[in-house]
């Protein structure tokens, strides 16, 4: 929050609206203003001051021709035109981001940038090897990489803060049509795997019913990952007494074990860290959760980001 002057009264020209042309860098500074609620924060983020920030929304409000903040003593909000005009912001933005980037690509002034953002077994096992093989492609191509889980991944694309999304989603209707507003890269379909201290009743066994696990301490995965897991115990009867709960992957690993518990985590998981003292053993019956890389449609067509979805897809099927 700022506190703003009361005796500023921007003055509005009459009919400006037939005549306005609204900047993207405007755009985006009202975004920021918007998502952390004041013009020095809005700075901070966009890395320029708060005088600066105020001259461009008053800039941005006189090409609109009716105001966007409504600001009185400490407090700022948006107005109804602020608020459409921001809910719009990101889909301009991502649109022009795409533009640029494809009349660059066409004019050969530059390869391409490339913001991914992945879920953490996918940075360690698909990204390295999809990235190497694209800088040797092409070298010029500069990718930035980003960690987050979905849905707050998917999140990051739709607010255009990324250009690539890798992403997982579980089986089921409820699923079905998150994503129908994007681009969607199928790669690979990855089966969920009970892992067991080595020292368990069950680890010998070549493959296990989720039921078998129903009395034993849990340790859970992402929030997404928990909820898949009391959702498949609860079919089986049960609902899994969890006892640690953490994103870190090589912590859950570690947890079971140290003989703490059981857990359910993805292969492409496993596959990222040596389970030390723990064993994967097969689950029953199969759950398999489906890996994909997304995009917004305008950047589907952008040479650089295509070239890193394809990519992906070929370290996928490696």
């Amino acid at each position: 929050m700022v506190k703003a002057s009361t005796r500023y009264v921007p003055h509005y020209p009459r009919c400006a609206y037939a005549h306005s042309v609204i900047e993207a860098r405007h755009l985006r500074v009202l975004r920021a203003v918007a998502a952390t609620g004041s013009f020095s924060a809005a700075g901070r983020e966009l890395g320029c001051t708060q005088p600066a920030v105020s001259q461009q929304m008053k800039a941005l409000e006189a090409s609109v021709g009716t105001p966007l903040l409504v600001r009185t003593g400490r407090e700022m909000r948006l107005t109804q035109a602020g608020e459409a005009l921001v809910r719009h912001a990101s889909g301009i933005l991502a649109g022009l981001t795409a533009a640029e980037e494809e009349v660059a690509a066409i004019a050969g002034l530059r390869a391409g940038r490339v913001r991914l953002v992945s879920f953490p077994s996918g940075s360690s096992t698909l990204v390295p090897t999809a990235l190497a093989a694209l800088r040797a492609a092409h070298p010029g191509t500069r990718v930035s990489l980003e960690e987050a889980e979905p849905p707050e991944s998917v999140e990051k694309l739709r607010e255009g803060d990324c250009d690539v999304a890798l992403a997982f989603r579980y089986g089921g209707a409820a699923g079905a049509k998150e994503w129908d507003d994007l681009f969607v890269r199928p790669l690979l379909e990855d089966r969920l795997v009970a892992l067991v201290p080595e020292r368990h009743r069950l680890g010998r066994a070549e493959s296990v019913a989720i039921g078998e696990l129903a009395g034993e301490p849990w340790i859970a995965g992402c929030p997404r990952c928990r909820g898949q897991l009391v959702e498949v115990c609860e079919s089986a009867g049960f609902t899994p007494r969890i006892d640690f709960a953490t994103d870190d992957y090589p912590a859950v690993v570690g947890l079971v074990g140290a003989g703490l518990g059981v857990a359910v985590l993805p292969q492409l998981a496993i596959e990222s860290v040596r389970p030390r003292g723990a064993r994967p053993v097969a689950l029953e019956p199969v759950v398999r959760r489906e890996i994909v890389a997304l995009t917004l449609p305008d950047l589907a067509q952008v040479p650089a980001v295509a070239a890193t979805l394809d990519e992906l897809a070929r370290a996928a099927m490696r």
